[in-house]
Formats: C-alpha cells, structure tokens, sequence
C-alpha cells in the first residue's frame, strides 16, 4: 500500500521522523511536501496535493497529513471526492468513563483513509502509535457502515 504524506510547517518536524517510522513498517510512502520548514508556509499547498493522490485511489492509498493541530488538513482533506479523513489529536484520556478507542472506529466503521495529526498536540510516541494503529486496522465491510458511506459518497451540493 501506497502511504501520501504531507505538512506545513507546525508538522514539519513530525513528517520526517513519521517518514522514516512507516517505511520502517514496510509501507512505500510519498511525501507531497513541505520539503523544508518555513514559519510562512500554508498547509493547502501540501495537503492537497495528498488528497488528490489519495482520491484517486480512496481503497488502496492513504494518506497522513500534519498541521498544528490537524483540524485544518482535515477541512481540506474531506474537499476531495472519496477521501475520509479523520483527526487525532491525542485527546482520547478517559475522564471517570471508558472512551473507545477512535482511531480504530475510524478504520473499522468509517474506512477512514487520511489520517490528519495535529503536531502540537502529540508526542513522536503518540503519532508512531496511532499511525501504527491505523494502518494496521482494517474496515469491517459491516453492511451497516458500508451503506452509511455510500449514502455520504452520494452527497452533492446541499441535496
């Protein structure tokens, strides 16, 4: 499986140690940018390079896209016919209650297929983990959750 990856500049940092991780995971991956830190730099011009790879493609590429706190990447991201994109932020710590675990209903009930990071909210540790995570999980192909997306798949404007 081909992995896209892409950053601006809060994500820099994060996308190369993560390159280096999910090739280490024997993944072939693709970085679309930021290919140098600039503080001036915008996240569209890297994120949606990946978007569009992973359009074309939605079941068989994914794609990891990095910001500051991963919410824009995603906006974005979901612009692109067949993309899923979901973020994790790392605030997933149980208050008096059991929290399932989102990265894996991510995958198993929405086939989520980019996975938006926000930098300034993960450790290395927590981004290596739930990327691992992601990709090792797969869709349930339940037929509750595949009719769910193919009633999201067929949405145009405002209908």
């Amino acid at each position: 499986m081909k992995i896209y990856i892409g950053s601006d500049h809060a994500g820099y940092d994060l996308k190369e140690r993560l390159k280096l991780f999910v090739e280490s995971l024997g993944y072939e991956i693709v970085d679309k940018g930021a290919f140098e830190y600039d503080p001036l730099d915008d996240y569209p011009d890297f994120i949606i390079p990946v978007a569009k790879e992973v359009s074309r493609s939605p079941e068989s590429a994914r794609g990891i896209v990095i910001g500051g706190s991963g919410q824009g990447e995603a906006i974005a991201s979901n612009r692109f016919k067949g993309i899923r994109a979901v973020v994790f932020n790392g605030q997933t710590k149980a208050h008096n209650r059991k929290l399932p675990n989102e990265i894996v209903l991510a995958r198993e009930h929405n086939n989520s297929n980019i996975l938006s990071l926000g930098a300034r909210f993960l450790s290395d540790e927590e981004a290596m983990d739930a990327v691992k995570l992601w990709l090792e999980t797969e869709f349930t192909n339940d037929e509750r959750h595949v009719r769910r997306l193919k009633k999201i798949d067929n949405l145009t404007d405002n209908t």
